[in-house]
This record gives C-alpha cells, sequence and structure tokens, in this order.
C-alpha cells in the first residue's frame, strides 16, 4: 500500500522531527526523503518548488495533492485529516494553538539557536548567546509554571498539536547544554509525552537518508 504522506527534511531539524512525530502517533506511515542542508539541496529550484522559503520540513499528502510546508501549519493540518490531537472541545482547539503561537514567539528560537551554536552550526556575539539564554530561561519557567499549577498537558486532559510542537523543541535543548532537570514539571511532561503509543525519540525516528514507508 502506497503511504498517503512524503516527509522531506533531514534529522537534525526540530521542526522536521515535530511533523515525523506527529505522523507517527497518528499511526501515519510516511515515506521520507532525506534534504541535506549541508550542501544547499533546500536552496535549489526543484526544491523551492516545493516550498519557496527554502526550508525544512515539507509534508506532500498524496491522497490530493496538497505540499505543505512550516510545522505548525503541517501539526494544525494533519490533526484536522487524522482527527488526532486537535483538541476535544473548542477550548482546548484555541488554547493549543495559543501555546504553539507562544512557542514560535518565545520558546523555538532561543532553544533552537542556541543548539545550533553550541552545535557549532552558526556563531553569535557573546551579547546575542546572553540573550538567548535569558529567553530560554524564561519560556521553560512558563512552562514549568503551567505543569506546577496542576495541568498534565497543555491544553485539556490530553495531548494535543501543541505538546508535540513544545516537546520537540524542549527534547533537543540539551544538545545546547541546558539542564531541563531544573524544571521538575516540565521533565514529567516530557515523560508524559514519551510514553504516548507509537512515540518514538529523537535520534530514532529520522533516518539519515531518504526511505521509503
Amino acid at each position: 500500500m502506497t503511504a498517503r504522506y512524503t516527509l522531506h527534511g533531514i534529522f537534525l531539524s526540530g521542526p522536521t522531527y515535530k511533523v515525523g512525530l506527529m505522523l507517527t502517533l497518528c499511526g501515519e506511515a510516511f515515506n521520507y526523503e532525506h534534504v541535506n542542508l549541508r550542501e544547499g539541496a533546500q536552496k535549489k529550484p526543484e526544491f523551492l518548488k516545493l516550498n519557496r522559503y527554502g526550508q525544512v520540513p515539507v509534508l506532500v499528502d498524496h491522497s490530493n495533492g496538497k505540499t505543505l510546508c512550516q510545522s505548525g501549519a503541517i501539526l494544525d493540518y494533519l490533526a484536522d485529516k487524522t482527527g488526532k490531537f486537535g483538541g476535544a472541545t473548542l477550548d482546548d482547539r484555541l488554547r493549543a494553538r495559543e501555546w504553539l503561537f507562544w512557542g514560535w514567539d518565545r520558546f523555538d528560537a532561543p532553544v533552537y539557536r542556541l543548539r545550533t551554536w553550541k552545535l557549532g552550526f552558526r556563531q553569535f556575539d557573546p551579547a546575542i548567546v546572553a540573550l538567548y539564554q535569558a529567553e530560554r530561561l524564561a519560556a521553560f519557567e512558563t512552562l514549568d509554571r503551567h505543569f506546577a499549577a496542576g495541568h498534565d498537558f497543555l491544553a485539556g486532559d490530553h495531548a494535543t498539536i501543541a505538546d508535540i510542537d513544545l516537546y520537540g523543541v524542549a527534547a533537543l535543548a540539551h544538545q545546547g547544554e541546558y539542564d531541563v532537570s531544573a524544571h521538575p514539571h516540565v521533565v514529567a511532561w516530557m515523560k508524559r509525552i514519551e510514553t504516548l503509543p507509537h512515540f518514538k525519540p529523537t535520534d530514532a525516528l529520522l533516518p539519515h537518508e531518504s526511505r521509503a514507508a
């Protein structure tokens, strides 16, 4: 049986992991196309036809020919198509998307940029590093306060696309030499995500080369 979806990305990409995790948690087998960012494959004309921004991930839905980019938009689309992780009620759906937007604004950038800095992919002035470190700490403290207030997940009583999205950031924070254990309520939330059926960690989900479902 031909897989409905093809995911284009690279195993080092947090946003690609978010989409791969969503597909996996939904029980959706998917084809995977490795995009070699180091060789600039994301800027070549054939890839720019898929994603005008020259970034990963890209998801192709072969059932209707739609091609989507930006991980948050893809997660929202998959929640709609699979009927999973979108939120059980209107309030849950709205709150999940509030957290999505908060994450893109306050969480993703400092965590991912400090990760690329520590891995040697990018260089920043010390003042910029200090700024990102402060923003990262503030974001983790915001999450910890939320879970400390008695919430198991970000929106409602069950995991949503917000949890999948923000988990895909938090799970990579250690690669920026950040000790998430300083936030015990965040650690407990991460463990809840890791017990969801079909869950796969960052180092086991995405292959290092293209593969069929």
